[in-house]
């Protein structure tokens, strides 16, 4: 049991070193904004048909499932603000980390692993560039910026799937759909 406390005590630690040194050097000179673009294009404009597709399905499974239970209770009317709540509110979110945690994990996880077999990251410490700063700081502040765009994005193409789930039963204007789900 202490060994196991230890080793979870060397962790916390660990990871408050890996905190502090991340704080430190996004404050400090020099900024690598241009890296940091790149990063938000290979982050959030690679993922868009990922998470286009998997949003809109998303939205559109979601209402299709829901009618049935709603129809029982003569409810339907409810649907547009079910809907809206349960994507804008938990399912966006949800679906945005979950897509983007596993696209944009592995794909930085491979890009550092085969830079530190090629021996690049050391090559970056001769030439007098940081690291830490270029490859880790980038990546943590352009996903901390694209994360909720892509967020955003996948409520508004959820709800499209489910406006147009809604229409192949229902006919209901869009301004209808807004309107009773906004």
């Amino acid at each position: 049991m202490g060994r196991k406390i230890s080793s979870l005590l060397l962790e916390f630690a660990k990871l408050h070193r890996f905190l502090m040194r991340f704080y430190r050097e996004v404050v400090s000179p020099p900024f690598e904004i241009k890296e940091i673009i790149r990063q938000c294009y290979e982050v959030g404009w690679k993922s868009f048909p990922l998470i286009s597709l998997t949003g809109f399905i998303v939205g559109f499974v979601f209402t299709k499932q829901s009618r049935p239970s709603l129809e029982e209770f003569g409810a339907t009317s409810w649907l547009p603000s079910l809907i809206s709540i349960a994507i804008v509110r938990a399912l966006a979110p949800l679906v945005t980390a979950l897509i983007a945690s596993g696209k944009v994990g592995s794909q930085i996880g491979a890009e550092l692993s085969s830079m530190n077999v090629t021996e690049q990251i050391d090559a970056m410490e001769v030439s007098g560039t940081n690291p830490f700063k270029f490859l880790v700081v980038s990546r943590i502040l352009a996903t901390t910026i694209m994360i909720p765009v892509l967020c955003f994005y996948v409520a508004g193409i959820g709800l499209v799937g489910g406006y147009l789930s809604i229409i192949s039963k229902d006919d209901l204007s869009l301004l209808e759909f807004l309107h009773s789900g906004v």
